[in-house]
């Protein structure tokens, strides 16, 4: 689906103190960003922000992060975040394959992958949000003992997740095929899309992605 600008986003966007401009700079010192040492959880792809703006007002002792690559889309989670009265939630607008220049090895705690972007084309896996390549840029960032959350309502996507994240050295420590029915579902927060998704009685596909116990140990041991 073609997104249609608005006029004035870029502009709205670099004027915003609510977005980094230059995250590559903070690389290492997130701690200054937000005044404090609180964990860091990231939202790739946040759409207009409803899920992570929610968890930030849950969770005032979480600092979080919305990575959104689309200015038209942002800007409507800017509006919304105008509003909030938290201080633990900023946003970029980036690629997620930037994020190993943008934070240290284990400088965030959880990854949040919310009802990406299938790519259903072969040539285009790579594209996936849970492709090895990107379970690669993960690794890059997330602490030893962090893991990556996806939902998604694409059955194929997540099938094709639940075997390419294995193979990219990760383990699926929990999934599930219809998360609303499910022990999952406890603390769940829902994005704009599951709401919809859901009231039309769709399924709703959730895994928990973390290290390999080995993978962990060796990286405890650095």
């Amino acid at each position: 689906m073609r997104l249609r600008h608005i006029p004035g986003a870029e502009e709205a966007i670099e004027q915003s103190p609510y977005v980094i401009q230059e995250p590559k700079e903070m690389k290492g010192k997130w701690d200054s960003v937000f005044g404090n040492q609180n964990p860091i959880h990231i939202e790739v792809g946040m759409g207009k922000g409803r899920f992570i703006m929610e968890l930030a007002q849950r969770n005032p002792h979480i600092n979080y992060i919305g990575i959104e690559r689309y200015s038209t889309v942002l800007l409507k989670a800017l509006q919304k975040r105008e509003q909030l009265s938290v201080s633990n939630i900023c946003f970029m607008c980036i690629d997620a394959k930037e994020l190993g220049e943008i934070f240290e090895k284990g400088e965030v705690k959880k990854i949040y992958l919310n009802f990406s972007d299938p790519w259903p084309k072969d040539r285009h896996a790579k594209r996936r949000l849970t492709s090895p390549q990107f379970m690669a840029v993960y690794d890059q960032v997330l602490a030893a003992d962090g893991d990556v959350e996806f939902k998604t309502d694409n059955r194929g996507l997540f099938d094709y997740s639940l075997e390419s994240i294995p193979e990219a050295g990760w383990k699926v420590k929990e999934h599930t095929f219809d998360l609303h029915n499910s022990s999952m579902a406890e603390g769940n927060v829902m994005t704009e899309y599951e709401e919809k998704f859901s009231s039309r009685g769709q399924a709703i596909c959730k895994l928990i992605a973390v290290r390999t116990d080995k993978e962990m140990k060796s990286e405890g041991n650095k």
